[in-house]
């Protein structure tokens, strides 16, 4: 098998359709009929005809088939895109249909969903503490390693153990550690996810989410309610995320360093800003001995850190310079968000870190001046 850089500039090349080197926009929303391949609906088995010849937007279309080959090779299994991370966690529920999941910190989003199946539906939720309790056959454990906001990790191989002793399945959010940091199938995951819109897309003009499944019969009747969903990836999108997945390797790479050379010095040099800092979050910091085995490809790019009051938060962001005061992660550019703006749930005194491309020494600079100016 090729090596990752090559396989995200080439792993579509098969499907190519025009001469052009960069795969062209496709804005169309409905596509001509092949009048050699005139097999009414009721006739076909699937919905993989569609690859080849698309019918309908909502329903598939050319650039969302050239990223399922990309990521089907990627991610080592069966890809169904979305148009956003929410969407491929929805239609998880939809198809694995769940009467009870287990879950523990995780994207806030996540449990909204839950919350609306659980009113509608009469889902249970349960916390991960409670699978040997309740957990039965057909259940679903949701897992989100590494955690958000804090970067930190758990340990995916003692859910899958604990999971697959209910007869329960484990599906993990590896958003935060896309390959080549993790490998969630090597630890006895069932289903893995990503929001697309983070490192995949990288510049902070796209939504997407990626549902990853072992077997082609679930691919196939999960893409297959996509479409009854409504949310496959639009046409746009589609076109950002492929050009974004051509440099993604680099990035990734770039940004696991960075982060962890932050952390380190803000580690280290903690006791220097002890009016001002407070904990520090992230999985290069913890001791346990899985983390390494699990993040073999290097540290979540994402850390966090407690500063001792809800108005040194708000000064903090501003006097940043190179980190820009906003909500998501992932993107070129380096974040910091007082957490407590979109999450009501979370410490109050809490700033999530997202590192970009730029200089990790800068980084640490602007950082460590911002600090200082509070310390002070």
């Amino acid at each position: 098998m090729v090596e990752l850089q090559t396989l995200l500039l080439h792993g579509d090349d098969s499907n190519n359709r025009v001469t052009d080197v960069v795969p062209p926009i496709n804005v169309a929303t409905t596509f001509r009929y092949d009048n050699d391949n005139l097999i009414p609906w009721k006739d076909r088995d699937n919905c993989d005809f569609m690859d080849e010849f698309p019918v309908y937007s909502r329903l598939g279309h050319p650039n969302g088939v050239r990223l399922e080959s990309i990521f089907s090779q990627m991610l080592d299994g069966y890809a169904i895109i979305y148009s956003s991370g929410l969407g491929a966690f929805l239609g998880a529920m939809v198809h694995f249909n769940p009467k009870r999941i287990f879950m523990g910190q995780c994207y806030h989003g996540c449990r909204g969903i839950i919350g609306l199946l659980k009113r509608n539906y009469g889902v249970q939720s349960f916390n991960l503490e409670d699978i040997e309790e309740h957990a039965e056959k057909g259940d679903l454990v949701h897992l989100e390693s590494p955690v958000n906001p804090f970067g930190t990790c758990l340990d995916i191989a003692d859910y899958s153990r604990r999971a697959h002793a209910k007869g329960a399945l484990l599906m993990v959010d590896s958003t935060f550690a896309p390959p080549p940091l993790q490998d969630a199938w090597d630890f006895g995951a069932d289903v893995v996810m990503h929001s697309a819109t983070k490192y995949f897309g990288g510049h902070s003009d796209l939504l997407s989410g990626v549902l990853v499944v072992k077997d082609k019969e679930s691919a196939s009747k999960i893409k297959e309610d996509r479409i009854y969903l409504g949310n496959n990836i639009a046409n746009l999108e589609s076109y950002l995320l492929l050009r974004s997945l051509r440099t993604y390797e680099m990035r990734i790479m770039k940004q696991s360093e960075s982060a962890t050379k932050i952390v380190q010095y803000l580690y280290q040099h903690r006791d220097e800003y002890s009016k001002v800092l407070g904990k520090i979050y992230h999985s290069s910091l913890q001791s346990e001995t899985f983390v390494k085995k699990q993040l073999r490809g290097g540290n979540c790019p994402v850390f966090s850190i407690t500063l001792k009051s809800e108005e040194l938060c708000k000064r903090f962001c501003g006097l940043l310079k190179y980190f820009q005061h906003a909500t998501s992660l992932g993107g070129v550019e380096s974040l910091v968000e007082w957490r407590a703006m979109s999450d009501s749930s979370i410490d109050q005194c809490l700033i999530r870190v997202s590192i970009g491309c730029e200089s990790a020494t800068d980084l640490i600079e602007d950082m460590a001046n911002a600090l200082k100016r509070l310390q002070n």
